[in-house]
């Protein structure tokens, strides 16, 4: 008898395909609770603090954090290119659910400080796990709406979320900030799970060459990270030094991290990672000075000084959503350039509003430019590090890109803090410097942008 070959499985058209259905809802869901509960805890700790009595742990509660998830995305890529994502996608989610029973349990500041860091190592695990599952379960001609819907799924917690958040604290208590998100995260890794089994494990998938000095480097950046962050809150003679020591240490791990020639924009990945980070930089560094430059220069409220940044968070979604449903572009460069000069364009902006003879909306749209430029660029970035990668590469260069966007996005917000705890009040000048840093970091992207496409081989 001779073998029939079957015939090929025709690629699903559209996300919500009942071949992909599942698994959409689930990684969409997850990704909407990872956002969720970054941007809610920021609203319940200084309750928690003030509950717990541990007010001398507050900055280690989110530094812990995030020096954890730049381990574990290290770790993840590493593992999800040897064993595939599908063992550390559950880990990940097993983990973000244990650490936030412990934090959301816990009667000692101590102990909270240990639940986030497990919950930080679980969101790094999954968010480069979810990558990987969209690179291998999804046709290449869907990944563009697959991250468009990430971005979106990031939407609704950035505007819901703190008050959410608030309102929990105020009429349930602080606790269930924690709590209340295992309860989704557990069924939604149960939707993706049928999709993860048709995911195969690379064949003689083996720990690749130089895994345990990467993980070692990760977690030299990771205690940097999270020096770096605990010196930006300092106020005081300390910061300078410590800010210095923790970039230091980030320039020394930190490059081990990303793609061969990173630090030169050498031609395709190394350049898309780069871009990826300055453009976390830029729009980071611009969204922690508007609020604080409209309610200082303008006499905004916090509420209305918000919803400003809330213009921001619609349009990033706007723009993912519009880059997801046009034409696939000639060039690979077309839509980070269009986003690159919309971030650049944005900020600067922002920063004339500086000027008391300049109406508030001319910021508010120019943040509404730079937010569309964010949704034009990140899952335009995140589709080209997947095209860009082996098979054996896309948890290692998956992770590399997230840890560019992290370090470089930690970075700036650790120097606009000790910036403004170096002085007195800060003052027009110091928010048109900040503001021109960031759109100096847009503009310093839009000039290597031709660079993500490689170079042809003769």
């Amino acid at each position: 008898m001779t073998a029939t070959a079957a015939p090929p499985v025709t690629p699903a058209a559209r996300l919500y395909d009942p071949r992909l259905r599942a698994m959409t809802v689930g990684i969409v869901a997850l990704v909407s609770l990872l956002a969720f509960e970054a941007l809610a805890v920021g609203t319940a700790m200084p309750t928690v603090a003030r509950a717990l009595d541990g007010l001398a742990l507050y900055a280690l509660a989110f530094g812990g954090t995030f020096a954890a998830g730049v381990l574990a995305m290290v770790l993840s890529g590493i593992w999800c290119d040897a064993r595939g994502p599908r063992v550390p996608m559950w880990s990940g989610v097993g983990l973000f659910v244990a650490g936030l029973l412990l934090a959301g349990t816990a009667t000692a500041m101590g102990q909270l400080v240990v639940g986030r860091a497990v919950q930080g190592f679980g969101s790094g695990l999954l968010s480069v796990a979810l990558y990987v599952v969209v690179g291998q379960a999804y046709p290449e001609e869907l990944r563009r709406r697959v991250f468009a819907a990430f971005a979106a799924a990031w939407v609704v917690p950035s505007l819901v979320g703190p008050a959410v958040a608030g309102l929990i604290v105020e009429h349930l208590g602080w606790r269930w900030v924690f709590l209340v998100v295992p309860a989704v995260a557990v069924p939604a890794a149960l939707l993706v799970h049928s999709g993860l089994r048709t995911l195969s494990a690379p064949v003689g998938g083996r720990v690749p060459a130089g895994a345990l000095a990467r993980i070692g480097w990760a977690a030299g950046a990771g205690v940097s990270a999270a020096l770096l962050h605990h010196g930006g809150q300092q106020r005081g003679p300390l910061a300078v030094p410590l800010v210095v020591l923790a970039l230091v240490g980030l320039a020394c791990c930190a490059p081990r991290l990303l793609p061969a020639g990173f630090l030169r924009a050498a031609r395709g990945l190394p350049t898309v990672i780069g871009l990826r980070g300055l453009a976390s930089a830029a729009f980071t560094g611009a969204e922690v000075v508007i609020p604080l430059m409209l309610s200082r220069e303008r006499g905004f409220t916090p509420t209305a000084a918000g919803l400003v940044l809330t213009v921001g968070a619609i349009s990033w979604s706007a723009g993912s959503w519009l880059q997801g449903r046009l034409p696939a572009p000639r060039s690979s460069a077309t839509f980070p350039r269009a986003g690159l000069a919309c971030i650049t364009v944005g900020t600067a902006t922002v920063a004339l509003a500086v000027a008391p003879a300049v109406p508030v909306a001319v910021a508010v749209a120019g943040w509404a430019v730079a937010g569309t430029g964010m949704g034009l660029l990140f899952p335009s970035l995140s589709v080209l590090t997947l095209d860009l990668s082996a098979p054996g590469e896309q948890g290692r260069n998956s992770s590399s890109l997230q840890l560019g966007d992290s370090l470089f996005a930690a970075t700036v917000l650790a120097l606009t803090g000790t910036v403004l705890a170096a002085g007195a009040a800060p003052g027009p000048v110091d928010y048109a410097g900040m503001l021109a840093v960031a759109a100096g970091c847009g503009l310093l992207g839009l000039l290597l942008v031709g660079r993500v496409v490689p170079a042809v081989p003769r």
